[in-house]
């Protein structure tokens, strides 16, 4: 199956924010982007919703529920009882757990398993009896998978920020390049599934899903808001869509 593409709408949200107006339309963006051919939606609410509000959750829950039910939607966020209600209450498909402070801008390393897997394993074993896919945000390090296989998730999402900051690098971007497809052989083989995600681009995905085999799904923001920008969303679905074909 082709790699899925779930386009994450924080930044989106983001640019709403900087103004008390109700545009640019967090749903309505990610209704262009689902009829254009986006396999779901993704976003990450943080405490102090600086940019997905917690309303925004359920507004997406709705559209994928009334418009677009073959389609998939993504929850990030670190596991507080606070964020456990709310995928609780509005079951996304998936749940993608990360390690991140409050405080940080964005998500910018995985979890490190050997320590927090018996603090994820009742995490992960509640949300999947609720009946919600489990993905655990995971650097590139093939060690720590055998960690990760032992919280019982269902996927890792390979954190791929290191890889798209070598734009400019080739020699390091086949290094890091490298590194994700040890750590995805690993995971495969250990039976989980492999989502990757941050800092993706038209440019990278190719070969990301040439070294991956079966790479299930990439999250893309900033990359994705950023070139709807310049050929605007409706297209610029179509060009990330081309780009996970490889």
């Amino acid at each position: 199956m082709a790699t899925q593409l779930s386009v994450n709408l924080n930044a989106i949200a983001q640019l709403r924010n900087r103004r008390d107006l109700p545009w640019p339309s967090v749903t309505g963006i990610g209704r262009i982007a689902l009829i254009n051919g986006a396999h779901g939606l993704t976003v990450h609410p943080r405490p102090d919703q600086r940019h997905t509000r917690f309303t925004d959750v359920a507004e997406l829950r709705a559209l994928i529920d009334d418009e677009f039910p073959r389609c998939e939607f993504n929850v990030e966020g670190y596991p507080t009882e606070d964020f456990l209600k709310l995928v609780e209450k509005n079951r996304p498909e998936q749940v993608t757990l990360v390690p991140d402070d409050p405080a940080q801008a964005t998500s910018d390393h995985g979890w490190d398993f050997h320590s927090h897997h018996n603090m994820l394993a009742p995490i992960v074993d509640r949300l999947k009896q609720a009946g919600m896919r489990v993905s655990l945000f995971a650097d590139a390090d093939a060690e720590q998978v055998k960690w990760a296989s032992e919280t019982g998730c269902d996927r890792i999402e390979l954190y791929t920020g290191p890889y798209g900051g070598t734009y400019a690098d080739p020699d390091a971007m086949r290094v890091e390049l490298e590194k994700l497809g040890a750590t995805a052989d690993a995971a495969l083989a250990a039976g989980m599934a492999v989502n990757a995600g941050h800092d993706l681009t038209v440019a990278n995905l190719p070969p990301l899903v040439e070294r991956i085999d079966n790479l299930a799904e990439v999250s893309i923001g900033h990359g994705l808001t950023a070139d709807a920008v310049e050929f605007g969303m409706a297209t610029t679905v179509k060009r990330f869509l081309d780009a996970c074909a490889g």
